[in-house]
């Protein structure tokens, strides 16, 4: 197993932080459904942009990578065959293409790696088989889908996860006749899904809202455009947490006018004491302040738990984290890996149902870490050096590919130290 060891010390500098993986699942899925070519930029080769790409090449599409520009030839005639589509660990491409691929009168097989056949999937598998589509399927991955997605009334629940809803608005278009998405409790994550709706606007596809969720009118089209991804607000988080901890980063790619949810978290840092100024030209300029403690509600934002954890772990006074029960479902059971992670590092943490309280200190420990093979997990125990007291030894370093595959180098440049341990 592979580890890589960081060295205590302050991160400063200006950083672009990759485009929004968010944005892009979306972008590249909408194109590969429309009648021409579309051109995406920029756009990161992330493991999780890689599975959407590769799955949406065996529905039909051509996809090709010039540098950070892609381009693709939408196909509305679906491959017809049986086919399997590998999802790598990626959620947001699983949830998405479960309901296009039979939108499209798919034979699939879906199958994924690392947690990604554990995470839940029943809200699929209760409402799909209702509208003409047989789901099979042990309880997880491997899954089997055969039949054409049919209109009608879809209920699903807001609070598992908004990737369901998403999958659907994307699909329903596709349909023959009108359909609607009728939410059965309250909605987490909604800035996710009006992300979507405003990328399927751009794409020429129109969904409307009503008092209980979204009617989507069947027959639609998308049709090819041009599309910029924004710059992704979680990943900036992790340098958010850097600056704030002892050091000063601008970071010049962020829209502060973006549907994403992540964005909240810049009104979190200023709460825990970070400065933060906006220049004219929209750059964001994150630095060290005096921190302290406060109470955070993380049903929208439940990405960004890691990254907080790290700052609260250092604040004056207590911090309260609730509201993110989801981070059990995700690459691994994030609370309890952050818990682990962050006690072996001297912090006062406490696990909940649903998050943490944690009682701030001046430093914390130098130690070996697991990194769980999880990209939030490995890049928030990193930026924690920030404020050790000696080295940090975390665990696989390589799963950093799956949404931020130059972090460590971006780290480096910003005055990080680190050295890959091989494993033996």
């Amino acid at each position: 197993m592979n580890k890589i060891k960081i060295k205590p010390g302050a991160l400063n500098g200006t950083v672009s932080v990759p485009p929004s993986k968010s944005a892009a699942h979306r972008a590249i899925i909408c194109a590969a459904l429309s009648d021409g070519t579309s051109v995406i930029e920029p756009v990161e080769l992330s493991n999780d942009i890689k599975a959407t790409i590769q799955c949406m090449k065996k529905l039909g599409a051509e996809i090709s990578l010039d540098g950070k520009t892609l381009t693709v030839s939408g196909s509305r005639i679906f491959s017809s065959d049986n086919i399997q589509l590998d999802c790598g660990e990626s959620g947001s491409t699983l949830r998405f293409l479960i309901p296009v691929a039979a939108a499209g009168g798919v034979s699939a097989e879906f199958v994924g790696h690392g947690k990604l056949p554990e995470r839940p999937i029943g809200v699929f598998t209760e409402c799909l088989p209702q509208h003409n589509v047989e789901c099979i399927t042990k309880g997880g991955l491997p899954l089997k889908i055969k039949g054409r997605l049919e209109s009608g009334k879809y209920y699903v629940p807001g609070n598992i996860s908004s990737q369901f809803i998403t999958g659907l608005l994307l699909a329903l278009p596709l349909a023959d006749g009108d359909s609607e998405i009728i939410l059965t409790s309250g909605l987490q994550s909604g800035d996710y899904i009006n992300m979507t709706v405003d990328t399927m606007k751009a794409f020429g596809v129109e969904v409307s809202s009503c008092e209980n969720g979204w009617r989507i009118k069947g027959g639609q089209r998308y049709k090819a455009v041009n599309f910029k991804v924004e710059g992704d607000w979680s990943q900036a988080a992790f340098f958010m947490t850097a600056a704030a901890l002892g050091g000063k980063i601008t970071i010049d790619n962020l829209d502060i006018n973006s549907r994403q949810g992540d964005k909240a978290c810049m009104e979190i840092y200023s709460r825990f004491g970070a400065r933060i100024t906006l220049s004219d030209n929209g750059n964001i300029t994150i630095e060290h302040g005096g921190l302290k403690g406060t109470e955070i509600n993380a049903e929208n934002i439940p990405d960004m738990v890691p990254a907080l954890a790290v700052t609260a772990a250092l604040c004056e006074g207590t911090t309260v984290i609730k509201g993110a029960e989801r981070l059990r479902i995700k690459e691994c059971d994030r609370l309890a890996a952050m818990r682990d992670g962050l006690s072996r590092l001297g912090a006062d943490i406490t696990e909940t149902s649903g998050g943490f309280i944690i009682n701030g200190r001046k430093k914390l420990n130098g130690a070996e870490v697991s990194g769980y093979n999880d990209h939030r997990i490995v890049m928030s125990l990193t930026v924690a050096a920030v404020c050790a007291d000696g080295d940090i030894i975390i665990t696989c370093p390589e799963s950093v590919n799956k949404s931020y595959p130059d972090f460590f180098e971006v780290h480096r440049k910003l005055g990080g130290c680190s050295d890959v341990i091989m494993g033996q």
